[in-house]
């Protein structure tokens, strides 16, 4: 079971995300806050494996409260669900530690599939979210390459995409036919040669340099 914290300053909006989530066998929603410092109280006493957060709260917004979650919960995987496309919202987000970025709008289905993906260990983004991003970031010419980026071998550059496409350890091994034990490695040596130690981390960089 994946046990998930919902965090919205809405009821409405917690009560329809709960529903949505309780008649899924695999998720267990073990709590519900209406911002950022609950969260974080209530993240301590009932240790979610995933927190579904929102942005624009009361008391302590969603930025706020993803920093501090990283510090406090390093284990705990923060999954944004916002209304915002708003690239510069979805970077300061990334930046903070968060592990995936869905908006409202999505379907249960997608929503389901993202928390998965992120407490596998993945990065997730839905579509209108990468669209931002890519918007943000793609240069005039499509497949320019930076020469001052560090050097990735190919099959790095293949685990970096997948990385950024939200594929777990597991699910890269498999199309990749590699082991996991080798994709562990792969993941190791490319946080190295980057200097990039989080999963939202090695996403922003595969956008900005087209990797993805």
């Amino acid at each position: 079971m994946i046990r998930v914290l919902l965090v919205d300053d809405h009821p409405l909006v917690l009560d329809g995300i709960n529903a949505c989530l309780s008649s899924e066998p695999g998720i267990e929603v073990v709590g519900q806050a209406s911002n950022g410092l609950e969260a974080l109280e209530l993240a301590e006493s009932l240790s979610p494996a995933v927190v579904l957060m929102d942005v624009s709260m009361p008391v302590m917004n969603g930025l706020e409260a993803t920093k501090e979650m990283q510090l406090r919960f390093p284990a705990c995987r923060v999954l944004i669900l916002s209304m915002h496309e708003n690239r510069e919202y979805i970077l300061q987000l990334m930046q903070s530690g968060a592990a995936g970025y869905v908006l409202k709008d999505v379907a249960s289905e997608e929503l389901v599939r993202a928390i998965e993906v992120v407490n596998q260990g993945g990065t997730y983004f839905s579509s209108r979210a990468s669209e931002a991003l890519v918007k943000q970031f793609a240069p005039d010419n499509k497949h320019s390459y930076n020469e001052d980026r560090p050097c990735l071998t190919k099959r790095e550059e293949s685990v970096l995409k997948l990385l950024a496409e939200g594929g777990s350890n597991k699910d890269i091994a498999r199309k990749l036919d590699i082991s996991v034990r080798t994709v562990e490695t792969h993941r190791q040596n490319i946080k190295q040669k980057l200097n990039i130690q989080t999963a939202a981390g090695l996403a922003k960089y595969a956008i900005e340099n087209n990797i993805v």
